[in-house]
Protein backbone atom coordinates (compact mmCIF):
# COMPACT_ATOMS: atom_id res chain seq x y z
CA UNK A 1 0.00 0.00 0.00
CA UNK A 2 1.64 2.75 -1.10
CA UNK A 3 0.58 6.57 -0.40
CA UNK A 4 2.08 10.23 -1.67
CA UNK A 5 1.60 13.80 -1.43
CA UNK A 6 3.27 17.23 -1.39
CA UNK A 7 2.74 19.98 0.88
CA UNK A 8 2.07 23.70 0.19
CA UNK A 9 5.45 24.44 0.39
CA UNK A 10 6.62 21.74 -2.35
CA UNK A 11 7.96 19.20 0.11
CA UNK A 12 7.08 15.52 -0.97
CA UNK A 13 5.95 12.65 1.01
CA UNK A 14 5.89 8.99 -0.32
CA UNK A 15 5.42 5.94 2.14
CA UNK A 16 4.95 2.32 1.75
CA UNK A 17 2.76 0.68 4.74
CA UNK A 18 3.58 -2.67 5.73
CA UNK A 19 1.21 -3.58 8.58
CA UNK A 20 2.42 -6.56 9.31
CA UNK A 21 5.47 -4.90 11.19
CA UNK A 22 5.89 -3.11 14.64
CA UNK A 23 8.48 -0.55 13.13
CA UNK A 24 8.60 2.39 10.56
CA UNK A 25 11.45 4.04 9.06
CA UNK A 26 11.53 7.47 8.21
CA UNK A 27 14.17 9.48 6.02
CA UNK A 28 14.49 13.30 5.11
CA UNK A 29 16.15 13.17 1.99
CA UNK A 30 17.88 16.52 0.55
CA UNK A 31 18.89 17.00 -2.96
CA UNK A 32 22.45 17.92 -1.73
CA UNK A 33 25.55 16.67 -2.13
CA UNK A 34 28.90 16.97 -3.63
CA UNK A 35 27.82 16.99 -7.06
CA UNK A 36 25.92 20.07 -6.65
CA UNK A 37 29.21 21.87 -5.02
CA UNK A 38 31.21 24.76 -6.59
CA UNK A 39 34.76 24.16 -6.19
CA UNK A 40 35.32 26.46 -3.04
CA UNK A 41 32.15 24.31 -1.66
CA UNK A 42 33.96 21.16 -1.84
CA UNK A 43 33.05 19.32 1.25
CA UNK A 44 30.28 21.75 2.72
CA UNK A 45 27.05 19.44 2.14
CA UNK A 46 29.29 16.02 4.13
CA UNK A 47 29.88 19.10 6.51
CA UNK A 48 26.50 20.05 7.21
CA UNK A 49 25.18 17.07 7.83
CA UNK A 50 27.53 16.81 10.24
CA UNK A 51 26.87 19.71 12.21
CA UNK A 52 22.89 18.94 12.67
CA UNK A 53 23.02 17.07 15.04
CA UNK A 54 25.68 19.35 17.02
CA UNK A 55 22.29 21.26 18.48
CA UNK A 56 19.17 22.32 17.43
CA UNK A 57 16.89 25.98 18.86
CA UNK A 58 14.92 22.94 20.48
CA UNK A 59 17.78 20.34 21.37
CA UNK A 60 21.52 19.85 22.65
CA UNK A 61 23.43 17.19 21.10
CA UNK A 62 23.22 14.80 24.30
CA UNK A 63 19.52 15.18 24.10
CA UNK A 64 19.67 14.64 20.25
CA UNK A 65 20.93 11.07 21.34
CA UNK A 66 19.44 10.45 25.00
CA UNK A 67 16.13 10.78 22.98
CA UNK A 68 16.25 8.54 20.59
CA UNK A 69 18.11 5.73 22.91
CA UNK A 70 15.05 6.00 25.54
CA UNK A 71 13.22 4.52 22.76
CA UNK A 72 15.29 1.96 21.41
CA UNK A 73 15.80 3.83 18.25
CA UNK A 74 18.24 4.07 15.47
CA UNK A 75 18.98 7.64 14.38
CA UNK A 76 21.49 8.33 11.67
CA UNK A 77 22.24 10.17 8.24
CA UNK A 78 25.27 9.96 5.30
CA UNK A 79 25.91 12.51 2.46
CA UNK A 80 26.51 11.08 -1.36
CA UNK A 81 27.33 12.78 -4.98
CA UNK A 82 23.62 13.87 -5.35
CA UNK A 83 21.98 13.64 -2.01
CA UNK A 84 21.94 14.20 1.70
CA UNK A 85 19.59 12.13 4.06
CA UNK A 86 18.52 12.14 7.74
CA UNK A 87 16.93 9.35 8.93
CA UNK A 88 15.59 6.89 11.41
CA UNK A 89 13.77 3.82 12.59
CA UNK A 90 11.58 3.51 15.57
CA UNK A 91 8.79 1.25 17.17
CA UNK A 92 5.63 2.32 15.36
CA UNK A 93 4.37 4.01 18.40
CA UNK A 94 7.58 6.37 18.60
CA UNK A 95 6.90 7.98 14.63
CA UNK A 96 5.93 10.89 16.12
CA UNK A 97 9.41 11.59 17.97
CA UNK A 98 11.14 10.47 14.65
CA UNK A 99 9.51 12.98 12.72
CA UNK A 100 10.04 15.90 15.27
CA UNK A 101 13.72 14.89 15.93
CA UNK A 102 14.21 14.81 11.90
CA UNK A 103 12.74 18.21 11.34
CA UNK A 104 14.49 19.64 13.90
CA UNK A 105 17.84 18.23 11.99
CA UNK A 106 17.12 19.48 9.04
CA UNK A 107 15.24 22.94 9.46
CA UNK A 108 16.87 24.23 13.13
CA UNK A 109 20.42 23.15 13.57
CA UNK A 110 22.30 26.21 15.08
CA UNK A 111 25.96 25.08 13.89
CA UNK A 112 27.26 26.39 16.92
CA UNK A 113 30.59 27.81 17.01
CA UNK A 114 32.14 25.66 19.75
CA UNK A 115 30.51 22.82 17.86
CA UNK A 116 32.12 23.55 14.09
CA UNK A 117 35.47 24.04 15.72
CA UNK A 118 35.46 20.38 17.13
CA UNK A 119 33.58 18.60 14.28
CA UNK A 120 35.93 19.70 11.60
CA UNK A 121 38.39 17.90 13.28
CA UNK A 122 36.27 14.94 13.22
CA UNK A 123 36.01 15.39 9.42
CA UNK A 124 39.80 15.91 8.59
CA UNK A 125 40.51 12.68 10.77
CA UNK A 126 37.80 11.03 8.07
CA UNK A 127 40.02 12.52 5.41
CA UNK A 128 42.49 11.28 6.98
CA UNK A 129 41.31 7.49 7.57
CA UNK A 130 40.22 7.08 3.65
CA UNK A 131 43.98 8.72 2.49
CA UNK A 132 45.18 5.72 5.12
CA UNK A 133 42.62 3.23 2.71
CA UNK A 134 43.88 2.57 -0.89
CA UNK A 135 40.65 0.71 -1.79
CA UNK A 136 38.77 3.68 -0.63
CA UNK A 137 41.30 6.16 -2.21
CA UNK A 138 41.11 4.50 -5.68
CA UNK A 139 37.36 5.69 -6.82
CA UNK A 140 38.56 8.45 -5.70
CA UNK A 141 40.71 8.58 -8.23
CA UNK A 142 38.44 6.87 -10.69
CA UNK A 143 35.97 9.64 -10.12
CA UNK A 144 38.49 12.22 -11.19
CA UNK A 145 39.36 10.19 -14.18
CA UNK A 146 36.24 9.89 -15.37
CA UNK A 147 34.85 13.48 -14.72
CA UNK A 148 38.17 15.53 -14.75
CA UNK A 149 36.92 19.46 -13.96
CA UNK A 150 33.29 18.30 -13.52
CA UNK A 151 31.73 18.52 -9.87
CA UNK A 152 31.17 14.67 -9.41
CA UNK A 153 34.94 14.13 -9.77
CA UNK A 154 35.43 16.35 -6.13
CA UNK A 155 35.44 14.24 -3.06
CA UNK A 156 32.45 13.89 -1.36
CA UNK A 157 34.61 14.89 2.41
CA UNK A 158 36.05 17.48 1.01
CA UNK A 159 39.88 18.25 0.72
CA UNK A 160 42.10 19.25 4.39
CA UNK A 161 42.91 22.83 2.45
CA UNK A 162 39.37 23.43 1.88
CA UNK A 163 37.75 21.87 5.26
CA UNK A 164 40.69 24.08 7.38
CA UNK A 165 39.67 27.01 5.90
CA UNK A 166 35.30 27.24 6.07
CA UNK A 167 34.12 29.12 8.55
CA UNK A 168 30.23 28.91 10.54
CA UNK A 169 29.09 31.43 7.86
CA UNK A 170 29.80 29.24 5.10
CA UNK A 171 28.14 26.65 6.36
CA UNK A 172 25.20 29.07 7.02
CA UNK A 173 25.47 30.22 3.38
CA UNK A 174 25.30 26.83 1.79
CA UNK A 175 22.80 25.76 3.92
CA UNK A 176 20.18 28.68 2.72
CA UNK A 177 21.33 27.64 -0.60
CA UNK A 178 20.51 24.28 -0.65
CA UNK A 179 18.24 23.35 2.69
CA UNK A 180 14.56 23.86 0.81
CA UNK A 181 11.06 22.08 1.04
CA UNK A 182 10.78 21.67 -2.73
CA UNK A 183 13.76 19.79 -2.54
CA UNK A 184 13.12 17.35 0.40
CA UNK A 185 11.53 13.88 0.28
CA UNK A 186 10.11 12.72 3.32
CA UNK A 187 10.06 8.78 3.06
CA UNK A 188 8.20 5.85 5.11
CA UNK A 189 8.37 2.36 4.84
CA UNK A 190 7.04 0.13 7.42
CA UNK A 191 3.52 0.24 9.94
CA UNK A 192 2.35 3.77 10.03
CA UNK A 193 -1.37 5.33 10.12
CA UNK A 194 -1.54 7.79 6.51
CA UNK A 195 -4.07 10.49 8.58
CA UNK A 196 -1.19 10.28 11.46
CA UNK A 197 1.80 11.13 9.05
CA UNK A 198 -0.22 13.33 7.28
CA UNK A 199 -0.22 15.43 10.51
CA UNK A 200 2.74 14.68 11.75
CA UNK A 201 4.25 15.89 8.64
CA UNK A 202 2.12 18.72 8.28
CA UNK A 203 3.12 19.93 11.88
CA UNK A 204 6.76 19.81 11.84
CA UNK A 205 7.69 20.32 7.99
CA UNK A 206 4.64 22.72 6.94
CA UNK A 207 5.90 26.15 7.95
CA UNK A 208 9.17 25.42 6.29
CA UNK A 209 10.26 27.66 3.78
CA UNK A 210 13.20 29.20 1.90
CA UNK A 211 12.31 31.77 -0.74
CA UNK A 212 16.11 32.15 -2.11
CA UNK A 213 16.88 31.02 -5.73
CA UNK A 214 16.80 27.40 -6.09
CA UNK A 215 20.55 26.05 -7.09
CA UNK A 216 19.96 23.96 -10.68
CA UNK A 217 21.47 20.56 -10.75
CA UNK A 218 24.55 20.75 -12.91
CA UNK A 219 24.77 18.64 -16.63
CA UNK A 220 27.65 15.91 -15.99
CA UNK A 221 28.91 13.70 -18.67
CA UNK A 222 32.02 10.83 -17.91
CA UNK A 223 35.04 10.98 -19.88
CA UNK A 224 36.46 7.85 -21.37
CA UNK A 225 40.68 7.08 -21.75
CA UNK A 226 41.69 9.09 -18.71
CA UNK A 227 44.29 7.92 -16.35
CA UNK A 228 44.76 8.52 -12.79
CA UNK A 229 47.57 6.97 -10.10
CA UNK A 230 48.77 7.41 -7.05
CA UNK A 231 51.59 5.48 -5.41
CA UNK A 232 51.60 4.23 -1.45
CA UNK A 233 53.90 1.84 0.16
CA UNK A 234 51.13 -0.93 0.36
CA UNK A 235 51.58 -4.68 -0.23
CA UNK A 236 48.56 -4.54 -3.02
CA UNK A 237 47.83 -2.94 -5.83
CA UNK A 238 44.20 -1.49 -6.54
CA UNK A 239 42.93 -1.42 -10.14
CA UNK A 240 39.77 0.44 -11.16
CA UNK A 241 38.14 0.53 -14.52
CA UNK A 242 35.53 3.01 -15.59
CA UNK A 243 33.29 2.92 -18.28
CA UNK A 244 29.80 5.17 -19.30
CA UNK A 245 26.50 3.69 -17.47
CA UNK A 246 22.92 4.46 -17.12
CA UNK A 247 21.69 7.46 -15.29
CA UNK A 248 19.15 8.01 -12.50
CA UNK A 249 15.76 6.91 -13.73
CA UNK A 250 16.91 5.65 -17.59
CA UNK A 251 15.55 2.92 -18.94
CA UNK A 252 18.51 1.10 -18.57
CA UNK A 253 18.79 0.79 -14.97
CA UNK A 254 17.58 -2.69 -14.75
CA UNK A 255 19.56 -4.03 -17.72
CA UNK A 256 22.57 -2.82 -16.41
CA UNK A 257 21.63 -4.00 -12.51
CA UNK A 258 21.40 -7.76 -14.30
CA UNK A 259 24.42 -7.26 -16.57
CA UNK A 260 26.02 -6.37 -13.28
CA UNK A 261 25.21 -9.36 -11.43
CA UNK A 262 26.51 -12.03 -14.09
CA UNK A 263 29.41 -9.85 -15.08
CA UNK A 264 31.55 -8.91 -11.49
CA UNK A 265 27.96 -8.72 -8.96
CA UNK A 266 28.53 -11.83 -7.40
CA UNK A 267 30.45 -15.22 -6.92
CA UNK A 268 29.22 -16.94 -9.93
CA UNK A 269 30.58 -13.84 -12.27
CA UNK A 270 32.44 -13.80 -14.82
CA UNK A 271 35.22 -11.92 -13.87
CA UNK A 272 35.17 -13.73 -10.27
CA UNK A 273 34.96 -17.31 -11.82
CA UNK A 274 38.01 -16.43 -13.85
CA UNK A 275 40.35 -14.00 -12.14
CA UNK A 276 40.40 -15.39 -9.03
CA UNK A 277 38.64 -19.19 -9.39
CA UNK A 278 40.72 -19.77 -12.24
CA UNK A 279 43.83 -18.12 -12.13
CA UNK A 280 43.72 -16.96 -8.46
CA UNK A 281 45.37 -13.84 -9.00
CA UNK A 282 42.78 -11.10 -7.00
CA UNK A 283 41.55 -11.47 -3.56
CA UNK A 284 38.58 -8.77 -4.52
CA UNK A 285 37.64 -8.83 -8.56
CA UNK A 286 34.14 -7.15 -8.44
CA UNK A 287 31.69 -4.62 -10.69
CA UNK A 288 29.43 -1.74 -9.55
CA UNK A 289 26.95 0.61 -11.21
CA UNK A 290 26.82 4.04 -10.36
CA UNK A 291 23.31 6.48 -11.65
CA UNK A 292 23.55 10.25 -10.79
CA UNK A 293 20.73 12.85 -12.36
CA UNK A 294 21.55 12.95 -15.50
CA UNK A 295 24.34 10.55 -15.96
CA UNK A 296 25.78 7.01 -14.76
CA UNK A 297 28.89 5.10 -14.90
CA UNK A 298 29.90 1.42 -14.38
CA UNK A 299 33.19 0.35 -12.86
CA UNK A 300 35.38 -2.58 -12.26
CA UNK A 301 37.39 -2.92 -9.02
CA UNK A 302 40.34 -5.68 -8.17
CA UNK A 303 42.31 -5.58 -5.48
CA UNK A 304 45.97 -8.03 -6.71
CA UNK A 305 49.57 -8.14 -6.09
CA UNK A 306 51.70 -5.52 -8.09
CA UNK A 307 53.30 -8.31 -10.03
CA UNK A 308 49.65 -9.85 -11.16
CA UNK A 309 48.66 -6.10 -12.01
CA UNK A 310 49.16 -6.15 -16.28
CA UNK A 311 47.87 -9.30 -16.59
CA UNK A 312 44.51 -8.75 -14.22
CA UNK A 313 44.17 -5.56 -16.21
CA UNK A 314 44.48 -7.57 -19.47
CA UNK A 315 42.26 -10.42 -18.37
CA UNK A 316 39.64 -7.79 -17.37
CA UNK A 317 40.00 -6.09 -20.89
CA UNK A 318 39.62 -9.75 -22.54
CA UNK A 319 36.61 -10.17 -20.51
CA UNK A 320 34.81 -7.09 -21.71
CA UNK A 321 35.63 -7.63 -25.36
CA UNK A 322 34.37 -11.34 -25.00
CA UNK A 323 31.17 -9.83 -23.84
CA UNK A 324 30.81 -7.26 -26.71
CA UNK A 325 31.80 -10.16 -29.41
CA UNK A 326 29.37 -13.05 -27.70
CA UNK A 327 26.73 -11.71 -25.61
CA UNK A 328 25.59 -13.79 -23.12
CA UNK A 329 23.78 -16.81 -23.07
CA UNK A 330 19.92 -17.59 -22.19
CA UNK A 331 21.21 -19.65 -18.89
CA UNK A 332 23.54 -16.62 -17.87
CA UNK A 333 20.78 -13.94 -18.23
CA UNK A 334 17.94 -16.15 -16.41
CA UNK A 335 20.42 -16.88 -13.77
CA UNK A 336 21.63 -13.49 -12.96
CA UNK A 337 17.97 -11.84 -12.90
CA UNK A 338 16.20 -14.35 -10.86
CA UNK A 339 19.57 -13.65 -8.34
CA UNK A 340 18.71 -9.84 -8.67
Amino acid sequence: MNDEWVLSNGLRVVGERLPYLRSVSVGVWLRVGSMMELPEENGLSHFLEHMVFKGTTKRNTRQIAEEMDAVGGQLNAFTSKDCTCLYAKVIDEDLPLAVDILSDLAIHATMDEGEFAKERGVILEEISMDEDSPEDLVHELLSQAMFGEQSLAMPILGTTTLISHYRREDLLAYRAKHYRPEDTVVALAGNYDPAQVEELVARFFGDWHNPGPRAQVPQASPLTGQIRAKEKDTEQLHLCLGYPGVGFGGDGIYPQAVLNNLLGGAMSSRLFQRIREELGMAYSIYTYPNSYLGCGTFAVDAGVSPKNGRQVLEEIQAQMKKLLDEGISDKEFREAKTQL
